[in-house]
């Protein structure tokens, strides 16, 4: 069990086994088995009519956006349906037909709800209607929206300065509840405002602003139609972005090649059949990776720098290998990163990757051929100490290819929550932008304040030192989400006031301030009305594309509110209706916002107009080859230093990844189908070499500890599992292993949790 605190609050959950089955890995993704399980949740949770009807609109010109990833939709939607397995039960989480009512918090304490596993308490159902949860008592209790409002309204107020607040947005919030949000904690006085992207893309978004000003990726769906290679690294898009298989057929039926970089590798990369497609169905389906580099965990600098170097050397004799044209006219820095290479030696980048040569020497050569080349990667590149620099060393080698600003070219980080982009599009950071302050000034006529705010990491810190005392939290799952599970649950435990603005009951709700609140809100996928009309939002895809999203099903109370509406709500009672901005009316007319929007955010000119049908892409300097805004004028090179981990005899290096039966911090279900693993969560992946080294046998228990600065962290009982992983390296679920992650070890630069590179060691459960 986790650290307990004065509510006897377990912070770790249950740590029981549930009955582990294995089987082979799977050699595909999707099939019949994918839209077989997908059915078999939505029909489990809302019913086969509410399922059909929520599905057949689902990613739709005139439906709703998934509440899952941030994938984007095609021009031409199938009329099959244009969704992936995840996405089925994402929608089948959000529009579930049970509740989690006054009833049900009458009947469960939260110190009993915390012993539950995320994955027990994740199918409590829908929340229903504001609930408080007073000093020292240990069950929520409803309580009216007015109440609500005026409790955070006093807590705010008794605060001795704006920093000591702490405003935190998930992906999931529409571009208007975002602009709002962002709006209304600026009016408050601070620029606290973590997000989601503190803890998946900011690496991303540092990296790109650096080398190619701007902090968002150059590709649109219709390259990988035109792209010769397509590069997938640290990424395992048949579980985390399915529909992303999609694009991968459409790249290999047009000739190109695939190479996917990552320690493991996983079904969606080697064979996908397309359940809309009769080879989907009845054959064989669509091979995807046709070179496969099984890279070390965090060594991918390494491995990019061994392919740069060897593409180099055949530059020498023939110079078409690299863009000489473009890098002349586009760049900066190339004979630095030239004379950069060669304190390196072959051997020695061979070594650290851990890719075996002859694998190294095909990639060299289908690179060296081609030019219409596209970089993926998410979290497997983003999560580590040296994750800017591992998005670097990507755009080094997409600027020596001359790919970028051309068809099939480009770089593609993958977003993982379905409006994450947008969130910080419409200001949504922490960091001050001159520009956006004397927009708001402008437009609103209040000064937005101009001290930098905290991040996710520094947040957690302020509050579990008593710097920051209120959090409010625009949706999310803040404690499993973010590092060093139980430090963040303390540092949550000790504010004052926690407020959470969310659809479903999770672990955050658990570990809660001394009184906390939880405010309902509608879904995505729920029909959004004021005065019998319907209202719309908008979102922002991973690819730049903003389009309309408008829900149908019927919500799971009355009592809900949407986002806006409770954003306004919260302003207003804070201002006591005495601002320049009109909250109210800002909230109950999304119309509005958006107006406010355009003003402020000039490439947001014609929202309401532009996001009908397919939408509309926002301006991309690097599509326009546009480098205007950087030194020179130019992409820059990077000189990237290699990753130093010095581990010592019986250390490992643990990454955290998700099961295919999970989505963030959602647990759908306790089936990792691709990976063989059945009704189990609480498993490590380990070569077998290594098993037999250190004298483990398969499903063996053990505990996985992490030092760091002289603390012990501890994540209990998990069974081992023989997998095909690189020796030293380890796999294992997340949020289970959050615990091992020390919130102040963290990306340079971008301040990312370190979650795919954890030191440590293993602990048979025998010895305790």
């Amino acid at each position: 069990m986790g650290k307990e605190n004065k509510r006897n609050i377990s912070i770790t959950g249950s740590t029981e086994f549930t009955g582990i089955r294995l089987k082979a890995p799977a050699p595909y993704a999707a099939g019949i088995p994918g839209v077989k399980t997908a059915l078999q949740h939505a029909f489990k949770e809302m019913g086969v009519v509410r399922s059909l009807h929520g599905l057949a609109h689902m990613n739709q010109k005139e439906g709703f956006d998934c509440p899952g990833c941030a994938w984007p939709d095609p021009e031409k939607p199938s009329k099959l349906g244009e969704y992936c397995e995840n996405g089925a039960k994402a929608l089948a989480e959000e529009a579930t037909n049970k509740k989690a009512d006054a009833a049900f918090f009458a009947r469960h304490s939260v110190e009993e709800l915390s012993t539950w596993t995320d994955y027990q308490i994740g199918k409590s159902g829908r929340l229903t209607e504001p609930m408080l949860l007073r000093p020292g008592s240990v069950h929520y209790e409803p309580v009216t929206w007015e109440k609500a409002f005026s409790l955070i309204a006093s807590e705010l107020r008794q605060l001795d300065t704006p920093d000591e607040g702490v405003f935190y947005t998930s992906g999931r919030s529409s571009n208007e509840a975002a602009f709002l949000y962002g709006l209304f904690v600026r009016a408050f006085g601070t620029n606290n405002m973590p997000d989601c992207s503190n803890m998946c893309h900011e690496s991303s978004g540092v990296a790109l602003s650096q080398t190619l000003g701007i902090g968002k990726g150059s590709v649109k769906l219709e390259d990988f139609e035109e792209a010769e290679i397509v590069i997938v690294m640290g990424q395992n898009p048949g579980t985390n972005h399915p529909r992303m298989l999609s694009a991968l057929q459409k790249c290999k039926e047009n000739g190109g090649k695939i190479i996917s970089i990552n320690p493991l590798e996983e079904a969606g990369l080697i064979r996908f059949k397309n359940p809309q497609e009769f080879k989907g169905v009845l054959a064989s389906g669509t091979p995807l990776t046709d070179l496969h580099l099984q890279v070390k965990i965090n060594q991918d600098v390494s491995l990019l720098k061994l392919l740069i170097k060897k593409l180099a050397a055949l530059d020498e004799t023939s110079p078409q290998v690299f863009d000489h044209e473009f890098i002349n006219r586009y760049t900066h820095g190339y004979e630095v990163l030239i004379g950069h290479l060669k304190q390196f030696s072959e051997k020695e980048l061979l070594a650290l990757c851990g890719v075996a040569e002859e694998h190294i020497d095909r990639a060299v050569e289908l690179l060296a051929q081609k030019n219409k080349i596209i970089i993926c990667w998410a979290m497997g590149l983003t999560q580590h100490k040296n994750g800017v620099a591992n998005i670097k060393e990507c755009v080094n080698l997409l600027l020596l290819k001359g790919s970028l600003g051309r068809p099939g070219a480009g770089t593609c980080p993958v977003r993982g929550h379905s409006n994450v982009q947008g969130d910080r599009s419409v200001g949504i950071m922490h960091q001050v932008s001159p520009e956006l302050n004397a927009s708001i000034a402008k437009t609103f006529g209040f000064i937005a304040p101009e001290k930098e705010g905290l991040d996710t990491v520094h947040a957690i810190e302020a509050m579990h030192q008593g710097r920051a005392k209120v959090f409010i939290a625009l949706g999310g799952n803040f404690v499993s989400a973010a590092s060093d599970t139980i430090y963040t649950a303390e540092a949550l435990q000790n504010c004052k006031l926690t407020v959470n603005i969310s659809t479903k009951l999770n672990r955050t709700h658990l570990t809660a301030g001394k009184t906390a609140l939880i405010l309902p809100t509608l879904g995505r996928s729920e029909l959004d009305r004021k005065e019998g009309k319907p209202r719309f939002f908008t979102v922002e895809n991973s690819m730049g594309k903003v389009h309309r999203s408008k829900g149908l099903l019927a919500p799971a109370s009355d009592q809900l509110k949407s986002e806006p509406e409770i954003i306004g709500a919260m302003a207003h009672a804070y201002f006591e209706g005495n601002h320049v901005v009109d909250w109210e009316g800002l909230s109950e007319d999304y119309a509005l916002i958006r107006a406010k929007l355009e003003e402020v955010i000039t490439s947001f000119k014609g929202l309401s107009a532009k996001s009908e049908g397919s939408g509309f892409y926002l301006p991309n300097n690097v599509r326009d080859l546009d480098f205007s805004k950087l030194p020179n004028g130019k992409a820059q090179f990077s000189c990237c230093p290699l990753p130093d981990h010095q581990l010592k005899p019986h250390e490992f290096l643990l990454m955290t990844v998700r099961s295919h039966d999970q989505f963030n911090t959602t647990i759908y279900g306790l089936h990792d189908r691709y990976r063989g693993v059945y009704n189990e969560r609480r498993v490590i992946f380990m070569h077998p070499d290594d098993m037999r080294a250190n004298a483990l046998e398969k499903l063996e228990v053990v505990h996985l500890i992490s030092s760091y600065d002289g603390k012990e962290r501890k994540a209990y009982n998990f069974l081992v599992i023989p997998y095909n992983i690189p020796q030293g390296n380890l796999a294992s679920y997340f949020p289970e292993t959050n615990v091992l992650v020390p919130y102040n070890h963290f990306a340079d630069q971008s301040h990312t949790p370190i979650s795919k590179s954890i030191v440590v060691t293993l602990e048979k459960a025998s010895h305790v």
